[in-house]
Formats: structure tokens, C-alpha cells, sequence
């Protein structure tokens, strides 16, 4: 924690609310959460569009070797373009589970308020 203002959170917690959030722990690295897009009620989701992303971009490859490998111009441009635009298409399909991630960083943080607050509801 090297925000003041997470510092200054921190002390005003009481020892047992402290131990209670380290049970539950620091925030899960990039590639745990990438993971937890595909549990869930909505991870079959997640799973139709990697697949379709990877269709897409094996697609593209195929058709930039094809690219590579033509001989004249127009036959270039035949593939280029296809190429070019599956590739854009894959992409845009693998950025559109990125707001899920912060979907679920916010609800993470929620839920740590939410205990806090029961926790200072029963309390006083």
C-alpha cells in the first residue's frame, strides 16, 4: 500500500477487520482475473467470442501468407485487405472483454466495502 490514502484507511481499521481483509486477500494478478472471465454465469460468453477471435485471426494469417506469396498487385490487394481487416475484427473482439476485468475489480471493492459496513453495523 503506498497510496495515503490506503495508508491512512488502514489505520483507522481496528486488528480484527485488518486480519479479516488479509484472509481475503490482495487483489488477484492480471492473468487470474483473465481467468475469471470465463466462470460464471456469463463465461460461456467469453468463450464464444475467444473462439470466434481465433478464428478470425488464424483466418488473417492465412490470408497474410497468401499476401506475402502474391505475385501481381491486384492479387495482393485481394488478400491484404481481408487480412487486414480480420485482424482489426480479432483484436476488437479480445478488447471487448477487457471491461469485463474492471467490472470486476470494482465489484471486488465493493464487496470489501459492503463487509466493512456490516461489520460496523454490528458493531454500533
Amino acid at each position: 500500500m503506498t497510496d495515503p490514502i490506503d495508508r491512512m484507511i488502514d489505520e483507522a481499521l481496528d486488528a480484527e477487520e485488518r486480519e479479516l481483509l488479509r484472509q481475503i486477500g490482495e487483489e488477484p494478478g492480471y492473468f487470474t482475473q483473465i481467468w475469471e472471465l470465463f466462470d460464471g454465469r456469463l463465461g460461456w460468453v467469453s468463450w464464444v467470442m475467444m473462439f470466434w477471435q481465433t478464428v478470425l485471426f488464424i483466418a488473417a494469417v492465412y490470408c497474410a501468407v497468401q499476401f506475402f506469396q502474391a505475385g501481381e498487385t491486384l492479387e495482393a490487394l485481394r488478400w491484404g485487405m481481408p487480412s487486414a481487416v480480420l485482424l482489426i475484427t480479432a483484436g476488437m473482439l479480445k478488447l471487448a472483454l477487457w471491461p469485463s476485468l474492471q467490472t470486476n475489480r470494482v465489484l471486488r471493492e465493493l464487496k470489501r466495502l459492503e463487509l466493512q459496513i456490516a461489520r460496523a453495523n454490528a458493531r454500533g
